[in-house]
């Protein structure tokens, strides 16, 4: 039987309405953040089947730029984040994708830059503000974003 934590009963500390539309959206785009070039212009989200139904009723969108910008699912900030996103002159757009048999709350993150190839990441948020990325630049992956990671690519 599993343990279960009182973040599997409560849910996470966030800026709401939804752990997994909201807190686990800036998780992802966290996460995204961390691993891209900061040099981006521009962010597509290409949102997949519930993500892309309800974005903006449930705040992903909000979620998503907080956490391209470096924000966690708490920071006060997040409900501000297409006006600060504007500040740093990135732009965003929103785009619904079929992106196959995945969880339906899954986002694929592109970072534009102007001067090297395009980077990306797939995501999903899995409940309670819980997160898998499963893949980056067309390399399939499994973490959490939970742990310290260390990602290598051999070719």
């Amino acid at each position: 039987m599993k343990n279960y934590s009182v973040f599997d009963i409560l849910g996470p500390i966030m800026i709401g309405p939804s752990s997994s539309h909201t807190a686990g959206a800036a998780r992802i785009g966290k996460i995204a953040r961390e691993l891209a070039d900061d040099s981006f212009y521009k962010v597509s989200f290409y949102l997949h089947g519930s993500f892309a139904k309800t974005y903006k009723g449930h705040g992903t969108d909000k979620a998503l730029v907080a956490g391209v910008l470096g924000m966690n699912p708490s920071d006060d900030r997040l409900k501000y984040s297409f006006e600060l996103i504007e500040k740093e002159n990135i732009q965003v757009e929103f785009l619904e994708e079929d992106l196959g048999y995945v969880h339906p709350n899954t986002v694929k993150i592109v970072f534009h830059y102007k001067d090297k190839n395009d980077f990306y990441i797939i995501g999903s948020s899995i409940g309670g503000g819980n997160v898998l990325i499963t893949n980056i630049n067309g390399n399939e992956v499994k973490f959490t974003g939970d742990y310290p990671t260390i990602l290598a690519k051999y070719s």
